[in-house]
């Protein structure tokens, strides 16, 4: 395969990481964005201003809002939030060329449905490639260069390797896999475990507790991940456990930084009002606890994080509801 032109839908601060990322390789870049303003500005100014401030973009990146300008492309990489992602493939539709492959960066779960983001994809745009790629890779890191490591999970194994020759390099380190589900599920959960261990630094619990939460979160994430068809391997690599540790731990991550100012106090609204970005375990939140009532799978965090996010349940009662749960076996 060829992929001498990439279009990546989504100009947040993931969407622009990578479009940085990739084009210092020297490849061509073309970066979609569904806000003509915002876009015309990126054009102008060459930074991301609201997203990853002091971050400039290469000459090799071009900027749009018309999604009708990735015709071209042989690679279309969709970082959209996930409740529009199916959205955008629609709109997508009419102009993506039939050979092109779909790499999937957004991570979430459909509402309602249970899809994951490449069966979401599958369904819209039925007759290519998919892939999906998901690590522990913080988007202001991976933007100022700082080595970071990833798995891309393709089923045509031929593909995930061209792939991978093609995006990775040594400070963008890309592992190859055949699986999809683990990967993506793994990517997804994360962040709503994520929500749970700001709330912890918000309560200032100290560390001995957070690494409980973590720890318990894997547990979760597998119980539920292994049922939603997930390789139970998969969740202790990268896109699992990798994923978790540095989302759960990280002063970038928005996931923790949402549940942080929850666990100050703050609702959702008031923090939703003060920031650009998107926290993925809020809507995911929704997405698992429908998962797991479906599949009669145990999940306490996640059904916490989903009371107090969706409920109106204070983070307080929340978190004394976890540990006045019985003690038991240790169980993984």
């Amino acid at each position: 395969m060829m992929f001498k032109r990439t279009a990546i839908l989504g100009a947040g601060s993931w969407g622009t990481a990578l479009a940085v990322l990739w084009a210092k390789q020297g490849n061509d870049i073309l970066l979609w964005g569904h806000n003509l303003e915002r876009t015309e500005q990126l054009r102008a100014t060459r930074e991301n201003a609201d997203y990853l401030p002091g971050v400039t973009l290469p000459e090799a990146i071009d900027v749009t809002s018309d999604i009708s300008d990735c015709a071209g492309a042989e690679l279309i990489v969709f970082v959209t939030p996930s409740t529009a992602l199916r959205s955008i493939a629609e709109q997508l539709r009419p102009h993506v060329s039939k050979e092109a492959v779909l790499l999937s960066c957004t991570k979430g779960i459909e509402h309602g449905t249970g899809l994951r983001m490449t069966q979401v994809l599958g369904e819209v745009l039925p007759e290519h490639t998919l892939a999906v790629l998901s690590g522990p890779n913080l988007a202001v890191e991976v933007s100022r260069d700082r080595p970071t490591a990833t798995v891309l999970g393709c089923e045509q194994t031929e593909c995930a390797e061209e792939l991978q020759q093609h995006l990775g390099s040594s400070l963008f380190r890309i592992y190859s896999s055949d699986e999809t589900t683990g990967i993506e599920l793994g990517g997804a959960l994360k962040n709503v475990f994520a929500l749970a261990a700001g709330c912890s630094d918000g309560f200032g619990l100290g560390d001995n507790s957070k690494a409980a939460l973590v720890t318990r979160s894997l547990a979760e994430m597998l119980r539920l991940g292994t049922a939603m068809g997930g390789n139970p391997r998969t969740f202790y690599g990268l896109s699992g456990a990798g994923d978790l540790i540095a989302t759960c731990f990280s002063q970038h991550s928005r996931n923790r930084r949402v549940g942080e100012q929850l666990g100050r106090g703050r609702t959702l609204e008031q923090i939703a009002a003060r920031s650009h970005s998107v926290a993925e375990g809020v809507p995911t939140a929704k997405s698992a606890f429908e998962c797991a009532r479906r599949l009669n799978i145990e999940t306490p965090i996640i059904d916490q994080v989903y009371s107090v996010v969706y409920e109106g349940k204070g983070p307080a009662q929340a978190l004394q509801e976890l540990l006045g749960r019985d003690q038991k076996a240790e169980r993984t």
